[in-house]
């Protein structure tokens, strides 16, 4: 049923929600990207510290975020997007805000765990409103736009961190205030530019369709959430994000101690990542939406080729060659497998639980956030090098693509 509010909104409406979500996600990207240059900055304010002390700022900020994906989620069921999503976004701003007025170690973890906490209202609200209002045949490639964000969030949040704080010597807080400032222009944005509906996910016919509004032949026989086949697929995307955040979280640190990169240029390295991942999702979001059927190879080539570039970024001699690995992990990494994964557990629901199985969905993505950053810092600490870390990442990306291919080979999409 329509709402009063849908009746009169314009038709490309849809395309507001989704430069508003894509803006979004360039907001969180730029405040999660933008610590691992600075470390060392940040202990000459609060002192020396051990390596998994530090990767605990990126653990307590992911915590909470990922804590709240399904609280957030009947949240924003119960009270509407809008309602959820404001406050958490000045949340979001007061925990930043705090990282950069904290004297210690602990007052930076109060404060991630602030940011994580009012963050964590983010993906059910952008989610139920972009598949409330986008069109079938747009989803997926208008998931690809919105996740876009997260790589150009990515791109400035490690350059601006790199060129100010390190090669221009401002203040590391200067940096953490910059974001404070831009969550908050965000919030603004929400207020001015998102209309409030009183139903999630009801007032658009096709919101309980999958993206391309295909299903496949087991979505409705069975309803489970935690069948084997979706259970591979949130295991798949636990070992994906754990290999990527370990690489957001930790390959600046690693470049600077243990390949002697300095400076502005290891933010200019790392975020080769972000330049290749926009048209890496694209791409590989319209690939999907032609080959509906194929979706489970797709997948499964992205996610070796992924496996394959970390092993071998490695033995990378020099900093050109460290550059191409990154950008061909940009193009076939994370960011391009993201809306072809949720595309195809979204194909995989139940119709009538979409929302919550993307929301479980994303909880096992977002936990090898809280696990990857800590635990790379301890076996830095342990081992004096960081290469068994990303080895570590790589060995469970490679076991979650095999369990992905066990229980979903040959597993074809269907018209709903």
């Amino acid at each position: 049923m329509l709402t009063s509010d849908d009746k009169v909104l314009p038709d490309n409406y849809w395309k507001k929600v989704v430069f508003t979500f894509c803006m979004g996600w360039t907001v969180i990207w730029v405040y999660r990207s933008m610590l691992s240059p600075i470390y060392p900055e940040i202990q000459d304010t609060i002192g020396t510290q051990s390596n998994s002390a530090m990767g605990m700022i990126a653990s307590c900020y992911f915590f909470g975020y990922t804590a709240m994906q399904i609280p957030s989620g009947f949240l924003v069921d119960k009270f509407g997007q809008k309602k959820i999503l404001i406050p958490g976004f000045l949340l979001f701003a007061l925990g930043v805000v705090a990282i950069a007025l904290a004297k210690s170690i602990t007052g930076i973890y109060v404060g991630a765990v602030a940011a994580g906490v009012g963050c964590g209202s983010y993906y059910g609200a952008a989610f139920s409103m972009t598949a409330q209002h986008v069109p079938p045949r747009k989803k997926g490639l208008s998931t690809a736009i919105v996740n876009s964000g997260s790589a150009l969030g990515m791109i400035i949040g490690m350059n601006a961190a790199s060129l100010l704080v390190k090669s221009m010597q401002f203040p590391w807080q200067t940096m953490v205030l910059i974001s404070a400032g831009l969550i908050f222009l965000q919030v603004l944005w929400f207020a001015f530019a998102l209309r409030s509906t009183d139903k999630k996910g009801e007032s658009n016919p096709a919101a309980s369709a999958p993206a391309g509004g295909i299903r496949t032949e087991e979505s409705d026989s069975d309803g489970s959430i935690f069948r084997p086949s979706l259970l591979a697929c949130y295991l798949l995307y636990f070992t994906t994000c754990y290999a990527y955040y370990l690489i957001v979280t930790w390959l600046p640190n690693f470049l600077a101690t243990e390949r002697g990169i300095k400076g502005g240029l290891i933010g200019l390295i790392v975020s080769m990542i972000a330049v290749t991942a926009v048209p890496g999702g694209l791409f590989f979001a319209h690939l999907s939406d032609k080959k509906r059927g194929k979706k489970s190879r797709i997948i499964i080539f992205l996610e070796i080729s992924a496996f394959a570039l970390i092993t071998v970024s490695m033995f990378a001699p020099n900093a050109l060659s460290l550059s191409i690995i990154l950008l061909l992990y940009g193009f076939l990494g994370k960011m391009a497998v993201d809306p072809v994964l949720i595309s195809f557990v979204s194909d995989k629901a139940s119709k009538s639980k979409v929302a919550t199985t993307l929301g479980m969905f994303n909880f096992f993505g977002m936990s090898s956030s809280v696990v990857a950053p800590a635990l790379t810092g301890y076996i830095i600490d342990r081992t004096g090098s960081g290469v068994w870390g990303f080895y570590l990442g790589a060995i469970l990306l490679f076991a979650g693509t095999v369990m992905f291919a066990f229980f979903n080979r040959g597993k074809k999409s269907t018209a709903a």
